[in-house]
C-alpha cells in the first residue's frame, strides 16, 4: 500500500502560522500562560479557527512557542558540564539560566510546571535537574559548592526569580544579574566577596 505524502502548507498557512508563533511568544513574554487562546488569534490578527486548525490545543502551541528556548536551556546545562573547573561552570549555568528566564514569564511558568497544560516539559526539566545534579556533586567534590545545595534549590531560585518585575527591560535584566550573583554567593563555601552588578535604579513614584 502506497501512504500518501502529507501536502505542503501553503504560502498563505505558512505565513498564518508564523504569526500565531510570534504573537504567542510575545503575550506569553509578557503576560504568561494565561492568556486566552483568542487573545492570541487577535494579536496574531487570525481567526480563532485557524488558530486551531494550526494548533488545536494551547499545549500545542505552547510546546512550539518555546522549543528553542528549551533547547538553550539543554544548551547551558552542557556547557556547564563540560568545563573543567565545576564551579565556574556551576556559576555560569545560574548565570545564563537567569538571563534565559528574564526574557520570558510564560517560559518560567511552563519550565516549573506552573502551567498544568505545559507537562511535554516534565522530561526535559527532569533531564537538566540531573545533569545540574551530576554538576553540583562535581563542585561539592572540590569543596566550592555548600554540600547542603540539592538541585530543587534550583527551582526554588527560578520561583524568586520570576518575581522580577520592572517598567523597562534594561532594569529588569540588571536586577537578574545582581539576583544571580547573590544567589552564588549564598551557594559558595565561602563566599568570595566579590563586588556585586549595580543594583538597578528603582522606578520614580507615579504622580497621582
Amino acid at each position: 500500500m502506497t501512504v500518501p505524502l502529507p501536502h505542503p502548507l501553503r504560502s498563505d498557512a505558512v505565513d498564518n502560522r508564523e504569526r500565531i508563533v510570534r504573537a504567542a511568544r510575545t503575550l506569553f513574554a509578557t503576560e504568561g500562560l494565561d492568556v486566552p487562546m483568542r487573545e492570541i488569534a487577535r494579536h496574531a490578527g487570525v481567526g480563532p479557527a485557524t488558530l486551531y486548525r494550526r494548533f488545536p490545543t494551547k499545549r500545542t502551541l505552547v510546546c512550539e512557542v518555546f522549543a528553542e528556548e528549551v533547547r538553550a536551556c539543554h544548551a547551558v546545562v552542557a556547557e556547564g558540564l563540560a568545563d573543567p573547573d565545576p564551579w565556574r561552570g556551576f556559576r555560569r549555568v545560574i548565570e545564563k539560566t537567569c538571563e534565559l528566564h528574564i526574557h520570558s514569564l510564560g517560559f518560567t511558568e511552563a519550565f516549573m510546571a506552573a502551567y498544568p497544560d505545559a507537562m511535554d516539559f516534565a522530561a526535559d526539566r527532569a533531564q537538566m535537574l540531573g545533569s545540574l545534579a551530576e554538576l553540583a556533586r562535581r563542585a561539592q567534590r572540590t569543596g566550592d559548592l555548600r554540600p547542603d545545595f540539592v538541585p530543587d534549590d534550583l527551582i526554588l531560585l527560578l520561583q524568586a526569580h520570576r518575581g522580577l518585575h520592572a517598567t523597562s527591560t534594561a532594569t529588569r535584566q540588571a536586577a537578574s544579574r545582581r539576583f544571580a550573583a547573590l544567589m552564588i554567593q549564598s551557594f559558595q563555601t565561602s563566599p568570595e566577596r566579590t563586588p556585586l552588578p549595580p543594583a538597578p535604579r528603582p522606578a520614580p513614584p507615579r504622580n497621582t
